[in-house]
């Protein structure tokens, strides 16, 4: 296979959902350490939206998407761990998931469990990898252990409902927050002791008043702007806020020694490619969420499914907060 050609979502300038378009693509044979993947899903995500409105800055033209499961087509000189005909999944840069096929590095790329669908692997690498790293390597210095508060933003979201899940899990009371009333059921129902709409309380006193006035350990931020003095006002003394998105926007500059008469809090900023920057590394994390899913402890739940050419669609009900779980893209 030289140059065959492929479907896939381009942006030559950053913009709004309108700036994707969809283009045929050359698709050659893999290099070393390299494979090529026939997808079968796609995984959506904010950080798709980051890439796209130019606020993560990439080279043009783009193809976006940064999550994908499918079957291994070719595999590059040096590949081991991978043979053609093995159903993978992936959480990975380079973006070009939004694609029918591509060719990639390999070390991310993972064997995808027979017990487990491509829908499934494709809606779960990112969201489930980052869940992992977040409520196993992201622990505040006093610890964190069965029984502690944390706090969860945008809980009804990919990682949020499968954070709630895996938290519950390890016995963590995990404060749950979201946009509206619906959104909070589908937390509480998935793992959340409490929910919070943040749309209509004010979510600092509502959890000072289910910790009777302690805070949390952690907070759990991918929301930004929005909610960010909160969650500084929901942390104990000594406590960790860990920043891992901007869904309402950046957070505005801040000066860090507010940071000391609030507790002497911890602040983090975290991405996933922090952590997966080796083969071993990732594949214990994918490891860990393979377990959790085949278990019964986490159900990874999809409740949007867009074609690959409808994904302006997808991207506005994103960004306009109308989704709920995982969505995917099929190609």
């Amino acid at each position: 296979m030289s140059n065959t050609l492929s479907k896939a979502i381009q942006i030559s300038q950053p913009g709004g959902p309108e700036a994707m378009a969809l283009v045929d693509v050359p698709v050659g044979d893999p290099g070393p350490g390299q494979v090529r993947i026939e997808h079968k899903a796609i995984g959506l995500n904010y950080i798709d939206v980051y890439q796209r409105t130019g606020l993560y800055p990439l080279p043009l033209p783009l193809t976006l998407g940064m999550e994908g499961a499918g079957v291994v087509e070719a595999v590059g000189e040096g590949v081991t761990h991978l043979a053609v005909g093995d159903r993978v999944a992936y959480a990975a840069n380079p973006p070009g998931s939004y694609s029918q096929r591509r060719v990639m590095p390999a070390m991310n790329v993972c064997k995808l469990p027979d017990a487990i669908g491509f829908e499934t692997g494709a809606a779960m690498m990112l969201k489930g990898l980052t869940a992992q790293y977040l409520l196993k390597r992201c622990k505040p210095v006093e610890g964190l252990e069965a029984g502690d508060f944390v706090l969860f933003h945008a809980a009804a979201g990919g990682v949020g409902l499968i954070a709630c899940q895996w938290a519950k899990a390890l016995g963590l009371r995990l404060i749950a927050t979201a946009g509206s009333d619906e959104k909070c059921r589908l937390a509480l129902e998935n793992g959340a002791e409490f929910a919070i709409n943040y749309s209509a309380d004010n979510f600092a006193t509502r959890v000072k008043d289910i910790t009777a006035g302690q805070g949390v350990k952690v907070v759990y931020d991918s929301v930004g702007k929005d909610t960010w003095d909160g969650s500084l006002d929901c942390l104990r003394p000594f406590g960790l806020m860990v920043s891992f998105g901007n869904a309402s926007g950046p957070v505005p500059p801040f000066a860090p020694g507010l940071l000391g008469p609030k507790g002497s809090l911890y602040l983090t900023r975290q991405t996933l490619f922090s952590h997966i920057t080796s083969r071993e590394r990732t594949q214990a994390m994918a490891d860990e969420l393979f377990a959790v899913v085949q278990s019964g402890a986490v159900h990874i739940r999809i409740d949007q499914r867009f074609a690959l050419a409808d994904v302006q669609a997808a991207h506005r009900s994103l960004e306009a907060r109308q989704t709920t779980g995982c969505t995917i893209l099929l190609p």
